[in-house]
């Protein structure tokens, strides 16, 4: 099942109108969410960000996000999902073409579920990236359609049989195509500070709690790319690979080419928070 608007209907049943502006321009905003053990997690914070994201770009919600929310946890009943995810996107809507804001849409949702286990090898083992330059447009905080700088950058990683790209305007490191990005010295936790030039996680929101909580200094500072590759520890966070070290970026080690002690704890809390989010839904 999928949903499309307030309605619930059959996957084959979908339809996308080739003049919807989501189709022809990107024009929407989307959220990735995560299922564990049939419990959406962090889904207030989610839901929170779509608003906000549809807000920066002048897009109504098609209705009220208490009713989006509702109808979210209803297809994942529906679909009996217990590990995986929900998409969720908002376009303007169908208008013939042309750049500006038509003035009679109507907001147009549309979202599914799919199944995914967690990355455990990956969190386990950590992952290599690579360097790659951050070529995307300067509102990187709107979680927006527009992905093709990320996608080309992840082919790039793939292509050098890596797991992410991590970006960089000049020496300064943003984040990775599908990630937020961090280094550890001397157990300090560095992280790009939110601004236009990044996303602003909802697994970074959690983890910097945690970190916080757990005694560890966090520094929201922007840090360079020397610094990234002599750093302690490196580890990536999003809602698709959780908490993940990385242990190689393009030819350099990464600390001792394991996963760091900092990164460890971060993942441990990050167990805890899973557990108490499906104890209180």
């Amino acid at each position: 099942m999928i949903l499309h608007n307030e309605r619930f209907t059959e996957r084959d049943d979908a339809f996308v109108d080739i003049e919807d502006r989501g189709y022809q321009f990107g024009d929407g905003v989307y959220e990735f969410i995560r299922v564990y053990d049939g419990i959406c997690f962090e889904m207030d914070s989610h839901m929170q960000r779509l608003k906000l994201s549809a807000l920066k770009i002048e897009l109504p919600l098609p209705y009220a996000l208490e009713k989006i929310t509702r109808n979210l946890t209803r297809l994942v009943e529906k679909n009996g999902l217990m590990n995986g995810f929900i998409y969720v996107q908002i376009t303007r809507g169908v208008s013939q073409r042309m750049h500006h804001f038509p003035g009679n849409t109507t907001s147009v949702l549309v979202a599914y579920t799919q199944l995914g286990e967690r990355p455990l090898e990956k969190t386990t083992h950590g992952i290599q990236a690579i360097l790659t330059e951050d070529i995307r447009w300067k509102r990187c905080d709107i979680k927006s359609l527009n992905l093709l700088a990320n996608v080309l950058a992840k082919q790039q990683a793939k292509k050098h049989g890596c797991d992410e790209a991590i970006m960089h305007r000049g020496s300064t490191v943003s984040e990775g195509s599908s990630t937020n990005v961090y280094i550890v010295e001397r157990n300090v936790i560095y992280t790009h500070p939110i601004n236009n030039l990044i996303l602003n996680g909802i697994t970074r929101i959690g983890v910097l709690q945690m970190a916080r909580e757990n005694g560890l200094r966090v520094v929201e500072e922007a840090f360079t790319v020397n610094e990234l590759l002599e750093a302690d520890e490196v580890f990536v966070t999003s809602t698709a690979i959780e908490i993940c070290p990385v242990i190689r970026i393009d030819q350099t080690l990464i600390g001792t080419g394991q996963p760091g002690l900092v990164t460890r704890a971060l993942q441990q809390a990050f167990e805890h928070r899973i557990v108490f989010n499906s104890g209180t839904n």
